[in-house]
């Protein structure tokens, strides 16, 4: 649920857009980018230790991340359309991507909601993008999350996906707190190669992710 934030006027009284959070071409735009560092001490550190933790044989057995989903909802919009305009700005300055517009399945007149009308946004990271935001997450966003205790391990799906929630964009150094409209939170999820919650949280544990202690996730029946 979103809340509210004042914000100041700028000179001659005016706001400033989301979309100005939106970096400018620097010196080295469209110049290959270099290979993320995480997807690097992946394949020389983690995949190695997984192997021999479980006892695979095949490389392809080895568990790794496949992509990584950002949600933000926002029923405000059903009201104020514009929200959702800066909802995607901060999304494409937190992931260097353009998110897509989720719309109503079906109307609910108690809500005052109609079908295919926009109420959220969302991005869906793959590859070096992934890669890289992944590391961001862990080494920056993450440490500025109040009183931060370690994440929680029975977030797991059954299925080798972690799910877990933000409460505010603030934590991502990348938004300009001034230039916020609104406080809002988003869903995050971890999508990975394999379909055991053991292998996906030691995969998650040895990239990095800071869970709480070394306790093993709750294991879910979908019997």
């Amino acid at each position: 649920m979103a809340t509210e934030k004042k914000k100041s006027s700028g000179k001659g009284g005016e706001k400033k857009s989301a979309g100005s959070m939106l970096p400018a071409n620097h010196k080295g735009a469209g110049t290959p980018a270099p290979t993320p560092r995480l997807r690097v001490f992946y394949q020389q550190q983690v995949r190695p230790t997984l192997m021999k933790q479980f006892g695979l044989k095949n490389v392809h057995q080895i568990p790794t991340l496949e992509k990584i989903v950002l949600n933000v909802g926002m029923g405000e919009a059903i009201k104020q359309p514009k929200v959702l305009d800066a909802v995607c700005d901060e999304l494409a300055v937190i992931t260097g991507q353009k998110p897509v517009r989720k719309k109503a399945k079906k109307s609910i007149a108690n809500f005052g909601l109609r079908e295919k009308q926009e109420i959220g946004a969302a991005v869906t990271l793959r590859g070096a993008t992934m890669w890289e935001f992944l590391d961001r997450f862990i080494s920056t966003a993450l440490p500025r999350v109040r009183d931060f205790r370690g994440l929680s391990t029975r977030s797991f799906d059954g299925r080798g996906n972690y799910s877990m929630g933000v409460k505010e964009q603030m934590i991502f150094p990348e938004i300009n707190y001034d230039m916020v409209e609104q406080i809002h939170g988003m869903d995050i999820t971890f999508v990975t190669t394999t379909n055991k919650d053991d292998q996906a949280f030691a995969l998650l544990r040895e990239l990095g992710m800071p869970f709480k202690g070394d306790d093993k996730p709750k294991v879910v029946s979908h019997g």
